[in-house]
């Protein structure tokens, strides 16, 4: 691929920026501030904004005309925000009625009991997350140990018959997985394709402009959605792959 021809890096934020649930490291956050010396880039990730400030925001030391290249999509880029007047500001949220939001939770219940799924008897943090733009389960809660997550569902076989049952249960919704223990749900159509758009409208980037780095390409990940739309994508099993890309960008 001639990266040359790319004008902006979009990313992924769980097993591809970052662990799980964990800030970016050192060597991530220099890579991150080198690319953006030369291209404009993106995040499109599942968590909510607050994540998004935790795992990356708070690691990365770059100056304030690189921050202004870079743009943020959190929950499944059901909102957007960009650097301008010195802070992060809202570009739009695609925000949830308490009537979908009950909807949701009411079919994601059914589907776990479907799915025969057992709750644990131990959670780190909430097992459904209102996130405002979308309804996100986690298994244990998004705050598990990495250990316990990632041997939980390996190959995307539970969370993937808990989703048959939230397609058949929701059909106005779109249930996508996410991380390694979760299910992200939002409006049909609102999804990180959506995401890629709102970047071709908002930046007048075209999309063969454009490269897509994510970890859940496969049918059913929530990162799939980009692939199908068409958009360069390059995927990757985890932080240390996605390294290897920056570097190969930057030579």
């Amino acid at each position: 691929m001639d990266y040359t021809k790319k004008e902006i890096i979009i990313f992924d934020l769980d097993n591809t920026l970052a662990e799980s649930k964990s800030a970016i490291d050192n060597e991530m956050s220099l890579l991150l501030a080198n690319l953006l010396k030369q291209k404009k880039v993106a995040v499109i990730s599942g968590g909510s904004y607050e994540q998004f400030s935790k795992q990356l925001l708070e690691n990365l030391t770059i100056s304030k005309k690189e921050m202004c290249s870079l743009y943020l999509f959190p929950t499944c880029a059901t909102c957007f925000y960009q650097h301008t007047n010195n802070k992060w500001n809202s570009i739009y949220e695609e925000t949830l009625t308490q009537k979908e939001k009950k909807e949701i939770i009411t079919a994601l219940m059914h589907a776990l009991m479907h799915a025969k799924f057992v709750i644990p008897k131990k959670l780190y943090g909430e097992l459904v997350e209102d996130r405002g733009t979308q309804i996100t389960f986690s298994a244990f809660g998004q705050y598990a140990p990495l250990s316990l997550k990632t041997n939980w569902d390996t190959d995307g076989v539970k969370r993937k018959k808990i989703k048959k049952y939230l397609d058949i249960g929701s059909p106005k919704f779109e249930a996508r997985l996410g991380g390694t223990t979760s299910i992200d749900i939002t409006r049909r159509g609102i999804d990180k394709a959506y995401g890629i758009k709102q970047i071709e409208h908002h930046l007048n980037i075209p999309q063969n402009k454009m490269l897509f780095i994510g970890d859940a390409l496969f049918e059913g990940g929530n990162d799939y959605p980009v692939k199908v739309l068409g958009t360069d994508c390059i995927e990757v099993c985890g932080p240390s792959e996605t390294k290897k890309v920056i570097e190969n960008i930057l030579k």
